[in-house]
Formats: structure tokens, C-alpha cells, sequence
């Protein structure tokens, strides 16, 4: 495990209140409607910046009250109903509900949009590619015409009082995880299960294979393991 988690607890319920405050940041949580009660979205202060984050969420009021003037505010922006038949094969009828009264269209995200004015509107949790993109598009701008960009994975906002950089990372796709925070332990063999005597005697054992191995780990690390009988 190469993270450790702090927990902390809050009400769901609670209106713009302060969860979090360190370091100049403030973090504020109001309710957010999603499936079943308990989802929130977040506000973030710093620095005289306001970030805004809907989490899974449909329209609400208390998104529209208190995300008012946010530097940049990230929304949920689902498929169109549309786009859920087509490519995902639902019914009419259960698109139609899931798009409309479970999540936020594009056009409702525009609504969204055109009544908070954020200096930059993103719209996330939908699949965007060459092939949905325009359509989403098309749907937002029916009701909101400001600064608005289709979240994908790696984008970067660079937000200042001035200005506000959208571009993507340059990231290494090909990296190995970093190593634990945790000292490992070596195993113990007394509590070994091992395998049944069937699953032994089907075992292929290349004995010259594994002594190469075992040799080259004393070299290199300075141990002195034998391999196993």
C-alpha cells in the first residue's frame, strides 16, 4: 500500500460549511442528489479562488446558490439520451429516465451554467471521443454560450486571477508503481498453505532454470538462499 487514508466524517446535509480548513484552503460541502442520499459536492477556497466540484449530481439548488462566480466549476454532464440507445443499447424509456431525472444532460448542464457564470464551466462523467463530442457540444450551447470545456483524463487547469490555462499532462504511460510506504515483511513459511499432493506432483521443475536465478539474486543483493528441495 503506497497511501495512507485520514478520515473525516461530516453530515451530508450540511449547507456550505466548513469541512476542511489548513494551510489558506477552506473546503466546504453542500448536498449533492445522486441515487440515494449521502452524495455531496465540494467548494474549495484558496487564495482568493473559488473551485467547484458537483461530484454525481443532479441539478440542485444548493449547487446554484452557493457556486455563484466560481473560478472554475467541474459538473457532472451525462450522455443524451440519445447517445445511451445508440451506443449502449438501453431502452427509450430507461434512457430518457437515467439521463434526465438521475443525472444532468448536456443541455441541463448548460442551464447550470448560464445561471452560476463560473469564468470556466467543465462538464465530466461522460465518455468524450471524436464520435460524442460534437453532439454533447451542440446540446450545452443550446442554453449556455460562456468559457465551458469536456473534461478528459490527464487535462490540466492552470488557474490564476488573470487567466486560466486549460492543456494537457505529459505523462509517462509505461511507469512502475512507486514502492510502498511500508517497510515489507519477509514471508514466514510456517504459515505457508502450499498445494494438495495432486497439485504437487503435476509441477514441471526446471532445477538448473531456478539454480541460475538463485544465484544471480546472492550475487546481486550479497544473500545466500538455496532453492527450495
Amino acid at each position: 500500500m503506497g497511501f495512507e487514508l485520514d478520515v473525516t466524517e461530516f453530515d451530508y446535509t450540511l449547507l456550505n460549511e466548513v469541512i476542511y480548513q489548513e494551510n489558506g484552503v477552506t473546503i466546504r460541502t453542500i448536498p449533492a442528489i445522486h441515487a440515494v442520499d449521502g452524495s455531496v459536492s465540494f467548494i474549495l477556497e484558496w487564495n482568493g479562488l473559488k473551485f467547484a466540484f458537483s461530484s454525481d449530481t443532479y441539478p440542485n439548488k444548493w449547487w446554484m446558490e452557493h457556486t455563484k462566480d466560481s473560478d472554475l466549476a467541474i459538473h457532472e454532464c451525462f450522455a443524451p439520451p440519445s447517445t445511451m440507445v445508440n451506443k449502449q443499447k438501453f431502452p427509450v424509456g430507461d434512457a430518457l429516465n437515467v439521463a434526465t431525472q438521475v443525472h444532468t444532460s448536456p443541455a441541463m448542464f448548460g442551464k447550470v451554467m448560464s445561471q452560476i457564470k463560473p469564468r470556466m464551466a467543465v462538464s465530466y462523467h461522460v465518455f468524450n471521443d471524436f464520435d460524442t463530442k460534437p453532439q454533447i457540444m451542440e446540446e450545452i450551447r443550446q442554453t449556455y454560450d460562456g468559457p465551458v470545456e469536456l473534461a478528459i483524463d490527464y487535462m490540466v487547469f492552470n488557474v490564476t486571477k488573470d487567466d486560466i490555462r486549460v492543456r494537457m499532462a505529459a505523462i509517462d504511460e509505461a511507469v512502475w508503481p512507486q514502492p510502498s510506504i511500508y517497510k515489507k515483511q519477509a514471508a514466514d513459511p510456517s504459515k505457508r498453505i502450499g498445494f494438495s499432493k495432486e497439485m504437487l506432483e503435476g509441477r514441471v521443475v526446471f532445477a538448473e532454470v531456478i539454480k541460475f536465478y538463485y544465484d544471480q539474486a546472492n550475487d546481486m543483493f550479497g544473500t545466500d538462499f538455496e532453492p527450495p528441495n
